[in-house]
């Protein structure tokens, strides 16, 4: 299938969505060490890396403006990974996102060099209530992080882990919360 190869050459945005961007850039060649020269590596990122797409797309679209347009225009080019969904008000450069298939991200804030693997849940029990992320987070396969809850700095959300508490900078979280939840008819409650 033919795509516009030269589609992702108008995909650098200007800035403060750009500096996120190149830290975006520098972050995956950093993780995955691509097979080209670092001039190419952005070229090589969008044409093999759905889940990168997405997120040059979220960062053009909060840039807003003609930019925002573009990201509508290339996500139907070249498509990015399309069960991956950043719904977030702020991600900080350098986000590495492992596979993203079936991934939500929808947290108040993401900080600097995170990295969220697949089938990660990042939400909200009640819209107003949403994660915060600190700097250098891992969030590992299938793990969910929901409420308003804060994961420090270096914090690691360990695979399949529910977090609906606070996690420290520097700690893991692993396992299922012990909590007692219950189901009402609007929202989860936690008791």
């Amino acid at each position: 299938m033919r795509m516009g190869w030269y589609a992702p050459i108008a995909a650098v945005p200007r800035g403060r969505a750009r500096e996120r961007s190149e830290a975006d850039v520098e972050r995956w060649i950093e993780v995955l060490a691509p097979p080209v020269s670092r001039r190419w590596a952005r070229l090589a990122l969008l044409a093999e890396r759905p889940e990168f797409r997405t997120l040059l797309y979220y960062r053009l679209r909060r840039a807003g403006g003609w930019r925002a347009a573009k990201a509508a225009v290339l996500g139907v080019i070249w498509p990015g990974e399309r069960t991956l969904h950043l719904a977030c008000s702020d991600i900080g450069g350098g986000l590495f996102i492992q596979h993203g298939f079936a991934t939500i991200v929808a947290a108040r804030a993401v900080g600097e060099r995170c990295w969220i693997n697949q089938q990660v849940t990042i939400g909200f029990v009640r819209p107003e209530d949403r994660p915060v992320l600190g700097d250098g987070v891992a969030v590992y396969a299938g793990a969910k992080v929901l409420g308003d809850v804060t994961i420090g700095d270096g914090a690691v959300v360990g695979a399949n882990a529910v977090v609906l508490e606070d996690v420290p900078p520097g700690h893991t979280a692993v396992g299922v919360d012990r909590k007692s939840t219950r189901l009402n008819s609007s929202h989860l409650v936690i008791s």
